[in-house]
């Protein structure tokens, strides 16, 4: 670094320094922020020392990538991944409240009042969850945005109500949606898209 040997690897640098190993100029990694449509039985991890796939695999790039939050290994859907801490960060932290939307296949019928119980919240073992919106899609089909981000949630919230989800499908995440990326598939979001994320953690 301008001549002088670090050998300390907690050293800051700033951007226009001139750093080098073996002579070689080290620049910094590009960031990047894409979308997967992740399977069930794929893995929410960067590694996955067992025999299940980690969700990393799906995307062919040479950044080194981590999953925005969980996707637990039996739901599917839309599932971030990105080599940008910072904004790793604002979209999973509970202060800034960015939704998430879940489409529950329901093992019967969710009546008109358990949606309504939904809506306003509902007592779990880890205390009540906060107000949401919640629609119905078909007689065995409701969609649930969340803003915060508990361990199975929305599983837990329509066991709450009396109801079993059968399959789980994470459709939206802030303004991004799932939209007709395949499953198994993923795509790198556009400069215009990451600032939208950016924008819905303010």
């Amino acid at each position: 670094m301008g001549g002088e040997v670090v050998t300390d690897p907690a050293r800051d640098v700033d951007a226009g320094d001139d750093v080098r190993v073996n002579g070689a100029l080290v620049a910094a990694e590009v960031r990047e922020v894409w979308v997967v449509n992740k399977p069930v039985g794929v893995v929410s991890t960067a590694r996955e020392p067992g025999s299940r796939t980690p969700v990393v695999d799906l995307v062919e790039t040479e950044a080194r990538l981590y999953p925005v939050g969980r996707l637990d290994a039996d739901s599917s859907g839309l599932l971030l991944l990105t080599n940008d801490g910072e904004l790793a960060n604002r979209l999973t932290h509970p202060r800034y409240e960015v939704p998430k939307a879940y489409v529950a296949s329901l093992k019967k019928r969710i009546a008109t009042g358990d949606l309504k119980r939904l809506a306003r919240g509902v007592e779990l073992e880890d205390g009540p969850t906060s107000p949401t919106q919640v629609k119905r899609r078909d007689e065995r089909e409701v969609e649930i945005v969340l803003r915060e981000g508990r361990n199975r949630q929305v599983r837990r919230m329509l066991e709450a109500v009396g109801n079993e989800v059968v399959a789980l499908r994470r459709v939206a995440f802030g303004p991004l949606r799932l939209g007709d990326l395949g499953e198994g598939k993923a795509r790198r979001l556009t400069e215009d898209e990451i600032a939208q994320l950016r924008r819905s953690a303010e």
